[in-house]
């Protein structure tokens, strides 16, 4: 289940990041978001009835269970403009929760630490461009989307073969892809593009992650 949530979360990840970059509108994200995060729930919760209050079980699908309220509340917030603040605040909350799973992970998963602490840096992106409202849209857009195969698609590809990366070498290669995400957003964020476009709106842009 985890495995095909981080699927769903790659997807969702993209769309979003294309959305802020002007890319797909934002009604047809919020749909696909609302779906995406719905689903994560279900499965979540369908997880947690049968998990008979195995707190390993329960602790395993706690950060899918935030992702997924992200996806739904972004969601909302498209299709119906209930206003980003309390998202942005929201999302604040899921990247602390983030780093407390990265540094559990540290010595029992060290790639899955990783990955906790690269899917802190984007939802703290979406904390400080609709909370705190700094004009950071076209670089979150990029850290999205390069994000999405890289962190979530990829890793849930390898899982769901039964290939899960395991060791310092893969260990060491996750890191350089969470610099390459947040270094590649920032060059590819200073590149010419349309003045007005969708990412240069912080206070309206729509994020959505992990």
């Amino acid at each position: 289940m985890a495995y095909i949530c981080l699927l769903l979360s790659g997807a969702a990840l993209l769309v979003n990041g294309l959305t802020l970059l002007g890319r797909v509108p934002g009604r047809d994200s919020g749909v696909f978001n609302v779906l995406v995060g719905g689903l994560q729930l279900v499965l979540c919760t369908a997880v947690a009835v049968t998990a008979d209050g195995s707190l390993p079980a329960l602790l395993a699908i706690a950060g899918t269970f935030l992702f997924g309220l992200t996806y739904l509340y972004v969601g909302l917030d498209a299709l119906t403009g209930l206003g980003s603040a309390g998202l942005g605040w929201f999302c604040g909350l899921v990247a602390g929760v983030a780093v407390v799973f990265a540094v559990t992970n540290a010595t029992v998963d060290p790639v899955l630490a990783v990955l906790w602490a690269t899917w802190a840096g984007l939802w703290s992106l979406f904390f400080v461009l609709l909370a705190l409202g700094r004009p950071i849209g076209r670089y979150t857009a990029w850290a999205l989307v390069l994000a999405s195969q890289t962190t979530t698609t990829v890793p849930a590809l390898l899982g769901l073969s039964g290939n899960w990366p395991t060791g310092p070498v893969w260990t060491a290669a996750a890191a350089l892809v969470a610099v390459a995400v947040f270094g590649g957003a920032a060059v590819l964020a200073r590149r010419p593009h349309r003045s007005g476009s969708a990412s240069d709106q912080a206070q309206t842009a729509t994020p959505a992650v992990a």
